[in-house]
């Protein structure tokens, strides 16, 4: 055998080597970061804004997109809210296997009759879920999130992460979108999860 000759051969057994193992490869690709098989983000007891007590689990067998922030919030809280509207709304009759939930940060100011009006406004079945401080704490904690209680003045603001997670109906942490991306990444990644399972 020559150089040439075994050098070819090994060209293409790697060739083949490599695309038997993208034919393998049966994990879905995203758009947003892919957290599939995080050891976090896997609890979460909080009340929603009707008082009831939820769970991740509650919501199995839907995809489930999360996001925590604050009523009083200025710009980064409405304006996802508002995307993720549109990213559900995007997916048609499938957006009826989506649920929303808000987080609060701020569970001294935000009620459960705040996030109630809040959250609605930009969908009727997005909910708000809330928790003592300590809960509040343990769940921020569970996610990897940051707030901040900050003074302004008279009053305060929360600072806070700005990213949405995305569980899959099997109550997966699977996605991490970022605040900038959710426009046009979620409504395909949340189709994608839909299609799974």
């Amino acid at each position: 055998m020559t150089t040439i000759f075994r050098s070819s051969i090994r060209v293409v057994l790697a060739l083949a080597l490599g695309l038997l193992a993208a034919a393998c490869d049966s994990s879905q690709k995203f758009r947003s970061t892919d957290l599939t098989g995080a050891d976090y983000g896997k609890v979460l007891d909080l009340t929603d804004h009707n008082g009831k007590p939820r769970h991740l689990e509650d919501f199995r067998g839907k995809a489930v997109a999360l996001f925590f922030g604050f009523t009083h919030c200025p710009d980064i809280c409405p304006t996802t809210l508002a995307e993720t509207a549109a990213a559900v709304k995007k997916l048609g009759a499938d957006g009826e296997r989506v649920q929303v939930l808000f987080v609060t940060v701020d569970p001294e100011r935000d009620t459960g009759a705040a996030l109630a009006k809040y959250v609605t406004a930009f969908d009727p079945r997005f909910l708000g879920l809330r928790g003592d401080a300590q809960a509040t704490q343990r769940a921020a904690k569970e996610f990897k999130v940051f707030y901040e209680k900050r003074k302004t003045g008279e009053s305060y603001s929360m600072d806070h992460s700005g990213q949405s997670y995305v569980i899959d109906p099997q109550g997966r942490l699977r996605l991490l979108v970022r605040p900038d991306r959710i426009g046009e990444d979620l409504a395909e990644d949340l189709r994608t999860l839909l299609r799974a399972g």
